[in-house]
């Protein structure tokens, strides 16, 4: 459902998606939270309260039955059995415990290329922090997530080529970077051998 809204297979309901998000995110530019919050329940209780109301004038003058509009939503079972709970739990405590053991992996230097790397990420971060606030690049951020894809399917070919000569280009100055710690060219030396001995001895 996300792809087909990102890809805008229907370019209705993507568009109204995209309208909302960015009607949104805009408000909240020039008002507090609670009150973008606020002007949207109203917004919404008013469409509704008016649509049931409506009904009922409907089955007074008779021409109609006065029936709840959303009365097929009220009726969806939204319980969750206990398996069902069980199974979501479990999703949840793993990933949080995958979540734990990257961040101990980066923090606490398992990698020393890995943690350079995701310092340079924050060092970036703090340049881009002083430029644009977060609510910002949310909003790039969702323009780009209903851009990007479609850009993407339409150029698939010439992007391809890009990434890839992007992608060659990482690969290769992380080796420099690797050969260049000590320790790391030993290690790598190390694991060919092991790989090499095993290789022959099969």
């Amino acid at each position: 459902m996300v792809a087909d809204l990102l890809y805008w297979k229907d370019t209705r309901t993507s568009g109204v998606v995209f309208t909302g998000l960015m009607v949104s995110l805009l408000c909240l530019l020039h008002f507090s939270i609670v009150s973008v919050t606020a002007h949207v329940a109203l917004l919404l209780l008013c469409g509704t309260i008016s649509l049931r109301v409506y009904r009922k004038v409907l089955q007074a003058v008779h021409r109609g039955d006065g029936a709840n509009p959303f009365q097929a939503y009220l009726d969806v079972d939204l319980t969750l059995t206990r398996e069902q709970m069980e199974r979501l739990s479990q999703q949840i405590a793993s990933r949080v415990v995958s979540m734990a053991i990257q961040l101990r992996h980066f923090f606490l230097v398992e990698d020393l290329v890995d943690s350079l790397k995701l310092a340079l990420l924050f060092y970036i971060l703090t340049f881009v922090g002083a430029v644009f606030n977060g609510l910002t690049l949310l909003i790039l951020g969702v323009i780009g997530l209903f851009t990007v894809p479609l850009l993407y399917r339409q150029h698939q070919a010439q992007m391809d080529q890009y990434v890839g000569l992007v992608t060659n280009q990482l690969s290769h100055i992380k080796a420099k970077i690797r050969a260049k710690i000590p320790g790391s060219g030993a290690l790598a030396s190390a694991a060919a051998a092991v790989s090499g001995s095993k290789a022959k001895a099969e």
